[in-house]
């Protein structure tokens, strides 16, 4: 079920991003215009916000300032749940050949638990065919 390309009709806010899709925001690459067309009212896992916090701070940034900027814009971080585990746990095989992450599975289960699309700059995440709906962001 998984679907690529701009637009497709979401309400604001009605997304999950992935950690990719906040990086390509904060360090303003492209797919910025999508991630802030969004980000009032979106969430993130947090496993995929570490990861965020993790990677801005290993190039230099200050991922504190820039984190909290990011939740002070509408950005939810959502607790990683024991439902999380699991689903994460059974995703694992089906995604396996497409390399998907630990953090990659996070942030799909969250999709899948909450109803909302997942916006991505990942293509391997966006190939998945695990009854989420994947929206690349470029």
């Amino acid at each position: 079920m998984a679907a690529s390309g701009r637009g497709g009709g979401q309400a604001i806010g009605a997304v999950v991003l992935d950690a990719s899709a906040v990086l390509a925001y904060a360090k303003r690459e492209l797919g910025t215009d999508r991630v802030r067309s969004v980000l009032d009212g979106a969430m993130i896992s947090a496993l995929n916000f570490a990861e965020v916090a993790g990677k801005l701070a290993l190039e230099g940034h200050d991922a504190r300032r820039i984190c909290t900027r990011l939740i002070g814009f509408g950005l939810a971080v959502e607790p990683f749940t024991l439902e999380d585990a699991r689903a994460v746990g059974e995703l694992a095989p089906a995604s396996r050949r497409l390399g998907l992450s630990l953090a990659d599975r996070a942030c799909l289960a969250l999709g899948r638990r909450t109803g909302r699309v997942v916006l991505t700059t990942d293509r391997a995440m966006a190939r998945a065919d695990l009854g989420v709906q994947v929206e690349l962001i470029r």
